[in-house]
């Protein structure tokens, strides 16, 4: 419709994809082809490979109904910090191929320990390198690798943040992080956040320890192509979720729109302290709600959380980067 301002985009298909994987190719209990097996059962379309310090794409998987993103993680030792054992401090990151074609050789040799510097300096050094190579980079389970404020947001870069990550939540019920979120967004960060499950595999599917088919993403691209979707993820057209969707997200007039699958809370979040909330009747739910924006929110973001407590969770948006004209007339 003309004088909206579509947030997700309107045109395209949603994809559902894992962000953080590991296979047999380092420690995952999974082969490649494995994974892929499982995760179509459960309506993925697309799964990012990312084996601990092993660069490996599979095309072999790629095909018309699923995708396989080339990627690896890297462990980067952080600081020492007192109460914490050194082994505890890390920034551990996904680093996604944006052409997994081109340069193999030379991003295979880049992603081994022997390539990377401790501390922030050598992070922010790291993840430079690596967009040079033309990955984008990921910070990772932030209170599982023991960062405080000064660690995350002194990171340069960035392209996301895991704001959930399955397995730590599992492991110490710490996977979910929007604080660190919200904190890197109030320094001005404009990075997008990602849900994803860091699945290891060591219990059987349907085990209650099981680490997969917990947190993911869904992109919406015009369709199913390496090319479509790395450029759906570096627009940030995409959201997180840990089981509730967001059909559509825009803003009209001087309202911003979310429509979702059935859940009890919708927020919509800022810069400040403050929120903007509907929340649903005991025993009803919401698919809806319209938020009206002054122009002096800093950037919002939505957050949707069904009756089971699950939360799905929109990118940030700034409004300063919005054609919002009519609406951020009125700060001034």
């Amino acid at each position: 419709m003309e004088g909206r301002i579509y947030l997700l985009p309107r045109e395209g298909d949603f994809y559902k994809a894992n962000m953080h994987c590991h296979t047999t190719v380092s420690d995952g209990k999974l082969t490649p082809e494995e994974v892929k097996e499982e995760y179509q059962k459960r309506g993925y379309q697309i799964v990012a490979y990312t084996d601990h310090g092993k660069y490996c794409p599979h095309p072999e998987l790629n095909s018309k109904d699923f995708l396989a993103l080339t990627g690896f993680g890297a462990d980067i030792k952080n600081d020492p910090m007192n109460g914490v054992r050194a082994e505890e401090r890390t920034f551990h990151m996904n680093f996604y191929d944006g052409s997994p074609e081109e340069m193999q050789e030379e991003k295979a040799g880049a992603c081994g320990p022997e390539s990377q510097k401790d501390g922030g300096l050598g992070a922010n050094a790291y993840i430079k390198k690596m967009k040079q190579l033309g990955f984008l980079a990921c910070d990772c389970h932030p209170y599982r690798s023991m960062q405080n404020y000064d660690d995350y947001t002194g990171l340069e870069g960035l392209f996301a943040m895991e704001i959930y990550h399955y397995h730590s939540d599992l492991e110490g019920l710490n996977g979910y992080n929007p604080q660190a979120y919200d904190e890197m967004l109030r320094c001005h960060k404009e990075i997008y956040c990602l849900a994803s499950d860091g699945n290891q595999n060591e219990y059987s599917m349907g085990h209650p320890l099981s680490d997969s088919f917990g947190g993911f993403i869904k992109i919406r691209a015009r369709e199913l192509t390496y090319p479509a979707v790395m450029q759906a993820l570096k627009r940030g057209e995409f959201y997180s979720s840990m089981g509730p969707e967001i059909h559509s997200l825009y803003i009209e007039g001087k309202d911003l729109v979310v429509k979702t699958s059935p859940v009890e809370k919708i927020y919509m979040k800022m810069e400040g302290k403050n929120c903007r909330m509907k929340i649903a009747l005991k025993g009803e739910s919401l698919e809806e709600a319209r938020f009206p924006l002054t122009g002096r929110e800093g950037y919002i973001r939505v957050v949707c959380r069904s009756e089971d407590g699950l939360y799905a969770n929109s990118n940030a948006y700034f409004l300063k980067d919005l054609p919002l004209k009519s609406i951020t007339e009125q700060e001034t």
